[in-house]
């Protein structure tokens, strides 16, 4: 049976975004615009609206749509500001980033992710991303952004990702030590000045080499 995606979409907005107290109207409107549908794996389309989070290659997995509405929720991405995204994935979120910022730079350590992402983007008519091939761990873009989103978890918060916010600028990631993850929000309020809000409990991958060191007792 066909799927009224359109229907599906706002269905997902009202029983799962909404409920998870995302409220602010540009971003249901970007998750309106995206057509997450066209930025899954083809053999999960008919699953693009439910709640939950899809496998990727690689081991990796598309973040579930309450997690993507909280993250722009949270980073309050303004029309006329430059947002740094670090896991490109299937260029969803890149996208929904592209709608609301005056650009976006994106990276992925896979190649393939990226390349796909590309011509998702290009279909969807975003063009105002940037995507390249990096390793997060060891990413210098040589300048600082107003936003910066994080889409695979850390034990730890590394400097490096600090020096990529400017001041008055919001990193988000998600921290800590699978299952209980905590997603939060750190506001760079001065050169050396931090705000952190905890916002929500949830598990992501790591990032590549971001996992903690096993421990083996004897």
């Amino acid at each position: 049976m066909a799927i009224d995606f359109d229907q599906a979409r706002q269905l997902m907005i009202e029983q799962q975004i909404r409920p998870w107290e995302v409220l602010d109207p540009r971003v249901l409107e970007a998750l309106r615009t995206v057509r997450r549908e066209d930025f899954v794996p083809t053999r999960h389309r008919k699953l693009a609206f439910t709640d939950i989070a899809l496998p990727l290659e690689h081991g990796e997995s598309m973040m579930k749509p309450v997690v993507e509405g909280r993250l722009l929720q949270a980073l309050d991405v303004g029309a006329g500001q430059e947002v740094l995204e670090v896991g490109t994935g299937t260029g969803f979120l890149t996208a929904c980033l592209g709608t609301l910022a005056r650009s976006v730079d994106s990276i992925d350590v896979h190649a393939d992710f990226v390349e796909a992402a590309k011509r998702r983007l290009a279909d969807a008519g975003i063009s105002n991303a940037r995507l390249a091939v990096a390793d997060a761990l060891d990413y210098d873009p040589g300048r600082q952004y107003d936003a910066v989103a994080v889409t695979g978890a850390v034990v730890e918060v590394p400097e490096r990702f600090r020096q990529w916010v400017r001041p008055g600028g919001r990193l988000f990631l998600v921290r800590g030590h699978a299952p209980a993850m905590e997603a939060v929000l750190l506001t760079r309020v001065g050169e050396q000045d931090w705000q952190e809000e905890s916002l929500f409990e949830t598990e992501l991958a790591y990032l590549r080499g971001a996992a903690p060191v096993p421990r083996f007792a004897l």
